[in-house]
């Protein structure tokens, strides 16, 4: 059990400081052919599907709100993404938690003097990672702010510590539309990224935050796939629920972590197309004492 537990957190580390460092993420890519597509998700708010976290932006006459920016090398096509909707000043970048897929254009875009948001700990975990200063967020905080551009209302709320714990959602209350981040995805399982603050306990307080602010007609866009509604992140937290409520019982009996893996508890979701479910189930196993 031992074994296990030390595999679970050297798992987690490693592929937590993979996704927080930009420059190991775009080395091991090639970009070349990458398209950045447009989606109107609803009013005046739209997402960018790239490569990488979901780029929301909010567009209208006072200029743009940006969401997250992907990778460094796609930021002039990402650019270029944005003048096709909209052409006025990028008024404001706000980072959803510290991943490279989500904070690789920082630099490029804090060095044209594009203003970066995000929480205190986005800013604390970007400067250990030896980020340069441009890249870092300007303005940081730790409690609900409001921004209004656009005839919108664009507010950032933190959430518990979830996929970690520099998690926003951002909710534009004009158009009814919520982008949570990577806190709720619709093409994995949930990764809660211990290395990097995450956890089981906050993933599913913070997707009950979500799912209470939503209405029966609020867009959601996820960290990664496609918009999404209310019942689509209450049928994730539920699963969350499911597998936690299967697995408890095996850790309390001191099952190692490849005991309770054959056990497949994720079986009935095997036709959501969300690939393996190891990180997320190594997780669970961490977070509820395994080989402790």
């Amino acid at each position: 059990m031992k074994n296990a537990a030390r595999t679970a957190v050297a798992l987690a580390l490693l592929v937590g400081a993979t996704h927080a460092l930009p420059s190991a993420l775009a080395a091991q890519q090639n970009f070349d052919n990458v398209q950045i597509r447009a989606h109107q998700v609803a009013g005046s708010v739209y997402y960018l599907e790239g490569q990488g976290g979901n780029i929301g932006l909010s567009v209208g006459e006072d200029g743009v709100v940006m969401i997250d920016d992907q990778f460094a090398p796609l930021t002039d096509r990402i650019l270029a993404a944005i003048r096709e909707l909209n052409d006025g000043e990028i008024r404001f970048l706000i980072n959803t938690h510290v991943h490279g897929d989500h904070t690789g254009g920082n630099e490029n875009l804090g060095r044209m003097g594009i203003l970066i948001l995000a929480r205190d700990e986005v800013r604390v975990r970007l400067a250990a990672s030896e980020r340069p200063d441009e890249a870092l967020p300007v303005l940081t905080f730790s409690d609900e702010i409001t921004i209004h551009l656009n005839g919108e209302e664009v507010r950032t709320i933190p959430v518990p510590p979830a996929h970690t714990d520099g998690d926003s959602y951002i909710y534009f209350a004009t158009s009814d539309v919520l982008h949570m981040g990577d806190v709720f995805r619709t093409n994995g399982f949930p990764y809660m990224d211990l290395a990097n603050g995450g956890s089981l306990q906050g993933t599913i307080d913070a997707l009950a935050i979500g799912i209470g602010m939503a209405g029966p007609n609020t867009r959601i866009v996820p960290g990664h796939g496609g918009v999404s509604t209310r019942e689509d992140v209450m049928e994730f937290r539920d699963m969350i629920l499911d597998v936690v409520a299967r697995m408890r019982p095996l850790v309390a009996q001191g099952r190692t972590y490849e005991q309770i893996a054959a056990a497949n508890l994720t079986a009935a979701y095997a036709d959501r197309g969300w690939g393996d479910p190891e990180r997320f189930l190594r997780g669970v196993y961490q977070e509820l004492g395994g080989g402790m």
